[in-house]
């Protein structure tokens, strides 16, 4: 699965999942853009990167500003001349507990965050695909986007309508051959998540319901995601990929 000479963004990789994504990503040949909230994490893991021997650029955006996403993309243009591959991960969920607790505020940061940015990222990098003959959008959602939980619920209901939207975004997409996919993650440990394996009743009660018997660390998510953008993966479009360790089976 080679990404030789192709150029991908990808959200939230100062840390976590879009971190191991983005260095796995390196190692099959790809320009990697490191992008997050602070310019100073995105230059740390690039800098990391090059190191390392591979070529990484650290764009500061946080996906919740309109303004700061164009300018993830021009900026990436301006490096690299071209966008081949967007991983879109960033996410947040700053609210654990009942639905019906959740204030106005924290509800739209939810949308305009986990949804909206999936949305305009995806727009505004479609033309420079179109331009390149085609091109791989990876979305990444999670189990709680197909299956309810409890506590998590605005964020399930944000992580679900990224699936719907990747499904919309394939079908209407498909003709410029750009890919459109969705990747679900069970419980992985990263700070995003560590209010769930930190607690240790919690982490137990967790991991005896998946087969696996333990949860992932974020190396495991990026197998799929190098399918998903690597030309193995060219008639993949419209799925929804899960890497649970069983967790959804029935």
């Amino acid at each position: 699965m080679n990404l030789d000479d192709k150029v991908a963004i990808i959200t939230g990789s100062s840390k976590g999942i879009g971190k191991a994504i983005a260095e796995r990503f390196c190692k099959q040949g790809a320009k990697v853009v490191i992008s997050s909230r602070k310019q100073e994490a995105c230059e740390e893991v690039a800098f990391d990167l090059k190191g390392k021997g591979y070529e990484a650029t650290g764009i500061e955006c946080h996906v919740g500003d309109d303004l700061q996403r164009q300018s993830l993309v021009e900026k990436t243009i301006q490096a690299y001349g071209k966008i081949d591959v967007l991983v879109n991960n960033a996410a947040i969920n700053p609210v654990f507990g009942p639905i019906e607790d959740v204030e106005d505020v924290a509800f739209d940061k939810i949308i305009n965050v986990n949804v909206k940015s999936v949305w305009s990222l995806s727009n505004l990098v479609l033309p420079h695909m179109i331009e390149n003959n085609g091109g791989s959008i990876i979305n990444v959602s999670s189990v709680e986007g197909l299956h309810p939980g409890f506590g998590l619920g605005l964020y399930s209901m944000s992580k679900a309508a990224v699936i719907m939207l990747t499904k919309n975004q394939a079908k209407e997409w498909g003709k410029h051959q750009v890919r459109c996919n969705v990747i679900c993650p069970g419980l992985v440990k990263t700070k995003f998540s560590q209010a769930l394996w930190s607690n240790e009743k919690i982490l137990d009660h967790l991991e005896e319901s998946i087969p696996s018997g333990r949860m992932a660390m974020p190396e495991e998510m990026t197998g799929l995601a190098l399918l998903l953008a690597s030309d193995d993966g060219s008639y993949m479009t419209g799925g929804v990929y899960t890497a649970d360790g069983g967790y959804l089976v029935k």
